[in-house]
């Protein structure tokens, strides 16, 4: 016999199906709550069906975000062997059936069948230091997705209060602009202050600069003030929301800044940290999300299978006599890989950092190749190298 145990996993609560062997179910399905109690009586079961069949049963269930978390965690403890499947096969395997049934009964059905269809591996489970940095990476990309949303609305805000405000400094959302704008919020308060009142304000906020610098600053400012379309009806909530949105930056920047350090620190305790960095156009935090995307290099025996795991391979469709020339990439796998991937070709090609990869860009590109499908497959050449770096444990050489 072969047993299996399939779960379809939802928020909370799990539905069993266990097979003894192909096509030969145990018992009706039923479902348990994510709860010690749940798991336990999961357990009993999963004892049940091992003294039934004679041997330990596998458990195989879809990775769905946070929800099979209690589940994972309690099959680690107790050593149960288990497949942890991709959303995407776990779909195409609900699509075998001519009918079209969709419960959470038939998704555990269709679970435990993939069992038996397909040559799965077990799931190793990544290090706790590893998902830690994997963590920590992910939540600092949501922040920063949010704090990019953020100054959106914040320059819209500022466009009907200030928009000449933009002219005065060239980083916007420095420390000394952002608090200077806070205090002279609009061309009313900037022009009934003095130059020297203006300056000496904004040298108490940043004193690294000259009071010169400040004076030039205030100048600017006053000329601003004179050039801003609105100089007296200015609606009220446009203030309000402004000075909010202020605020909302500045702490955003403090809890970025806070993750970041976080993220040094944890990366700087992975040899292959610094393997990664090695390479032109890779920074801390691009290096940081490959090794905690990656985890451990052993799980990938040959370089296509971490492109495939990163979803930069080519799609492959032919038909008969019909063999497509055009692919498009996969997309599966860790599209957080996938998009520091990205950025370290992009950063990697600017200003000729990575002399190697841009060649190889530059031949692609003399090949006819546009632009994006060539950054793709710097990403797929990139990829390659990383996993005989780490392989090797050897730094890039670039030649």
């Amino acid at each position: 016999m072969d047993p299996v145990i399939g779960l379809d996993v939802a928020k909370g609560e799990s539905q069993v199906q266990a097979f003894l062997q192909r096509k030969k179910t145990y018992k009706k399905s039923f479902k348990f709550a994510h709860d010690l109690q749940g798991l336990g009586m999961f357990y009993e079961f999963f004892r049940e069906v091992k003294q039934v069949s004679g041997q330990s049963p596998a458990v195989i269930f879809e990775s769905t975000g946070h929800y099979h978390e209690p589940v994972l965690q309690y099959l680690e403890e107790h050593g149960i062997t288990y497949y942890l499947i991709n959303p995407m096969v776990a779909h195409k395997a609900k699509q075998t059936s001519l009918r079209k049934v969709k419960t959470d009964k038939m998704d555990a059905f269709h679970l435990g069948e993939l069992y038996y269809k397909e040559d799965l591996e077990a799931f190793q489970k990544k290090t706790v230091k590893t998902l830690n940095l994997r963590q920590l990476t992910r939540q600092h990309s949501a922040l920063t997705e949010s704090y990019v949303g953020i100054k959106l609305q914040f320059q819209t805000i500022l466009d009907q209060v200030f928009p000449e405000y933009h002219h005065v400094f060239s980083n916007l959302y420095g420390n000394i602009s952002l608090k200077t704008l806070l205090q002279y919020s609009t061309s009313y308060d900037v022009k009934n202050t003095t130059q020297e009142q203006l300056a000496t304000d904004m040298y108490q906020i940043g004193a690294k600069r000259s009071y010169a610098w400040f004076l030039d600053k205030a100048q600017q400012l006053k000329d601003a003030a004179e050039r801003n379309p609105f100089q007296e009806r200015i609606y009220h909530g446009h203030l309000i929301s402004l000075r909010m949105y202020i605020q909302m930056i500045f702490q955003y920047q403090e809890h970025l800044s806070k993750m970041r350090e976080e993220i040094d620190a944890l990366a700087a305790t992975f040899e292959d940290y610094k393997l990664i960095q090695s390479i032109p156009g890779v920074g801390g935090k691009i290096a940081a999300t490959i090794i905690s995307e990656i985890g451990e290099i052993d799980q990938f025996p040959h370089p296509k299978k971490l492109a495939a795991y990163a979803g930069i391979d080519p799609e492959v469709f032919e038909s008969g006599k019909f063999k497509a020339t055009i692919n498009c990439i996969t997309k599966r796998g860790s599209s957080r890989l996938r998009q520091s991937l990205y950025s370290a070709v992009q950063c990697g090609i600017a200003k000729n950092r990575n002399t190697k990869l841009r060649a190889f860009y530059d031949r692609k590109r003399e090949e006819g190749k546009p632009h994006k499908v060539t950054v793709i497959a710097c990403a797929n050449k990139l990829i390659h190298w990383i996993h005989a770096m780490l392989k090797r444990k050897e730094v890039f050489v670039d030649q």
